[in-house]
């Protein structure tokens, strides 16, 4: 693990030819542990979790959620092919195991009924992922100083007469810092998971 974390750390791609090299062996010992590349990824971005704080004093439950959350995010974002993972599979490495714990702790200390905690912890972390690819992967490919000011200037070039509702919100689209975006994000879905009942199970002879 310590020879992929390395690989990692000098933005090098992960591939089993690489990691065996860097131990010094030959690509199939490495399938005795893992089954593919993508196993390989998924056991990287658990040692990885296993940095996260999961205890964080005595805030209320909504801060601790938000900063667990947040920190998740920092992590992937730092690795965006290991956020890439997360996105399209379900880790269920033991440090990928304390976080849904943690989470789930989390909202049952708010009070959220045990259903929609199960499926709001889905949701926040597919949002908390997305939001890691995205940053991640723009970091790298993007000035977005630049993509803010084209769209900014886009929008301020359009008529009230043909785009009434974007030329409106010119102001307010781009508005705000990052993290406070990110936060209002999450409290949007908080404040959904505790309001929004969970579907009821269908009748299979319905």
């Amino acid at each position: 693990m310590r020879a992929a974390l390395e690989l990692l750390g000098r933005q090098e791609r992960l591939t089993m030819r690489r990691v065996a090299a860097a131990l010094d062996t030959g690509p199939a010992s490495l399938y005795a542990y893992y089954d593919n590349v993508d196993d390989l990824y998924a056991g990287v971005l658990d040692e990885l979790l296993g940095r996260l704080n999961f205890r964080r004093g005595r805030k209320p439950w909504r801060e601790r959620l938000v900063a667990l959350l947040t920190a998740y995010i920092e992590v992937l974002q730092a690795q965006p092919e290991l956020a890439r993972t997360a996105l399209v599979t379900r880790p269920s490495g033991p440090n990928s195991l304390r976080l849904w714990e943690a989470l789930l702790g989390l909202l049952d200390e708010a009070g959220v009924p045990r259903g929609n905690a199960a499926w709001g912890v889905d949701l926040l972390l597919q949002r908390a992922t997305g939001t890691a690819v995205e940053q991640g992967m723009r970091s790298r490919t993007v000035n977005t100083e630049a993509e803010d000011q084209r769209v900014a200037e886009a929008i301020a070039d359009l008529s009230p007469r043909t785009h009434p509702h974007l030329a409106a919100s010119a102001d307010e689209l781009l508005s705000g810092p990052p993290a406070a975006r990110g936060t209002w994000a999450f409290d949007v879905l908080i404040n959904g998971i505790l309001a929004t009942p969970r579907p009821e199970p269908s009748d299979p002879e319905g």
